[in-house]
């Protein structure tokens, strides 16, 4: 038989309090067993199972950075030492203010291959579309 825990033992290893755990039982989310006083047990795989982190897709490389959207360049607009770079990445549009000298230097021009990465502490999302 596989080895359960009490609640007490099983919130301290998912994180959670045991009133989260009780409540997760009478909602169905967590499986449980009673022992012969009636006390809720916990098998170790729900543990596993509910405290397994999801996983993370991988950059393929050396590069932290992991938001990649390869593209084609649609537009570039240039204003003094600053540009506006439009990508089209599949159905997404990427617009990226680099300076004039970064458009210079990796030869961007309309239609070249190019891949916007994002790396930022500030993403907003919206619900719906």
């Amino acid at each position: 038989m596989a080895k359960e825990l009490t609640i007490g033992e099983a919130a301290k290893r998912l994180g959670v309090s045991a009133d989260t755990l009780r409540r997760w039982d009478r909602a169905g989310t967590l499986r449980t067993t009673r022992d012969a006083r009636n006390r809720r047990l916990v098998p170790v795989e729900e543990v596993e199972r509910l405290g397994a982190a999801p996983a993370r897709h991988a950059t393929g490389d050396s590069f932290s950075a992991r938001n990649r959207f390869a593209g084609i360049v649609r537009s570039i607009e240039v204003d003094g030492v600053m540009a506006l770079v439009e990508i089209e990445a599949g159905p997404h549009l990427i617009t990226a203010a680099i300076t004039r000298d970064a458009v210079e230097e990796l030869g961007l021009a309309p239609g070249a291959k190019a891949t916007a990465t994002v790396k930022a502490t500030s993403v907003m999302v919206q619900r719906g579309a």
